[in-house]
């Protein structure tokens, strides 16, 4: 059970729809999000290109939202003062795509923003645990990065159950699947950072769907302090 990390909600902006990115970003915090996860990916590190710095600028004009910044890039470096110009809150980089994660972690900090580090489903999650304590987030891909849409992994709920055990303050992110039908299984594991594309956008009621995630979530101890779970 996390005791100290909040429960937070973040639609992936890459299953909105990408002609009205403004009002889709505000339709999803008007329902509830918590921050917004932006998905920048460069057609080398994974097979996709979405968008870069120019259109996070651009988003940032309209919203005070946190930006969590998925960097499915390769050579994550070269885009850290970028990302920060562009008004990017957390650079969330793939340990895969660099040689040098400490010095990374030490370029993003010194640029003033958070600091996440994601694996991918084929990474195993003890490659990270010798940065833990230097990022604020660990976020465990559920699905093959570089497409939105596809199914949930249940299979990487382990490495979120083993990264909890041994880190109960940590901010543990999932990203691939999530929903209402797939995020008992991320919120028992311990997760508490969620982020959810096309549950979220294609949804009827937004605000429900996100309600309901975070509910699952909460309910399973994780955003909640070992005081609060007492009183429930």
């Amino acid at each position: 059970m996390c005791h100290s990390c909040a429960c937070q909600i973040g639609p992936s902006m890459l299953a909105s729809d990408l002609s009205c990115l403004k009002d889709e970003a505000l339709k999803v915090v008007a329902a509830g999000a918590d921050y917004l996860h932006l998905d920048v990916m460069d057609g080398h590190f994974v097979p996709n290109i979405t968008w870069g710095a120019p259109v996070i600028k651009s988003l940032r004009k309209h919203t005070d939202a946190f930006f969590d910044c998925h960097m499915m890039v390769s050579e994550p470096e070269k885009w850290v003062d970028d990302i920060k110009d562009a008004g990017g809150d957390q650079f969330t980089f793939h340990l895969e795509s660099t040689s040098n994660p400490e010095a990374l972690i030490e370029q993003i900090r010194a640029a003033g923003m958070k600091v996440g580090v994601a694996i991918k489903p084929g990474t195993a999650v003890e490659g990270v645990l010798p940065y833990v304590s230097l990022v604020d987030m660990v976020l465990v891909m559920t699905v093959e990065p570089g497409f939105g849409g596809q199914s949930f992994m249940a299979d990487m709920m382990p490495k979120v159950a083993f990264l909890r055990e041994k880190f109960p303050s940590l901010d543990i992110e999932v990203d691939g699947g999530l929903g209402p039908s797939t995020i008992e299984a991320a919120a028992k594991a311990g997760a508490n950072m969620i982020v959810a594309g096309s549950s979220v956008f294609k949804a009827s009621d937004p605000a429900e769907v996100i309600l309901f995630m975070r509910h699952s979530v909460e309910i399973h101890g994780n955003g909640k302090t070992t005081e609060e779970l007492t009183r429930l």
